[in-house]
Order: C-alpha cells, then sequence, then structure tokens
C-alpha cells in the first residue's frame, strides 16, 4: 500500500499575481485538473472534506490568495477580509 496522499499534496495555489498571467484556457484547464484531482481522491476515499478552494472553482470564482499561511489556517468556506479564498 502507498502513502495516503490529501488534496493539499495535488494542489497548486496561485498568487493574484500569478493567476494574471494565466490566459483564459490556462485557467479553465487549472480548474478541471483541481477538480479531477479532488473528485479521484474522493472516489477512492482519501478526502473526507471539500476544501475551500474546490468550492471556488465549482462556483467558478477566482481561486488565488494574498496569505498562503492564513488561508491554510482557515475553516473550509471561511472567507475574511483581503486574505481570501475565493475572489470574484
Amino acid at each position: 500500500m502507498g502513502f495516503p496522499f490529501t488534496f493539499k499534496d495535488v494542489t497548486i495555489i496561485f498568487s493574484k499575481e500569478d493567476w494574471e498571467y494565466l490566459d483564459i484556457s490556462q485557467r479553465e484547464l487549472y480548474r478541471e485538473v483541481m477538480l479531477e484531482n479532488y473528485s479521484n481522491l474522493v472516489s477512492v476515499g482519501l478526502s473526507v472534506s471539500k476544501p475551500e478552494l474546490v468550492t471556488c472553482l465549482e462556483q467558478n470564482k477566482e481561486p488565488w490568495i494574498l496569505n498562503i499561511e492564513e488561508a491554510e489556517c482557515r475553516e473550509p468556506g471561511k472567507v475574511e477580509g483581503n486574505n481570501g479564498l475565493c475572489i470574484k
């Protein structure tokens, strides 16, 4: 049996600046791949709760964050001030 993965292990997080360098097709590919990664983890029982990033992507919101450390410490689904994930 291999090492169990989490969604965090297969996630790439962009800053607002980095996200702006992506064109529309790259952003869409990112959404598709991240949602597929999450779906695959769920299908094999390796993901218990839905990460905030997945919720953002499902709602077609911008998934960049300004402060990665704060975003990783927050409860799933909780968006606070300008440090939040999921910006429209």
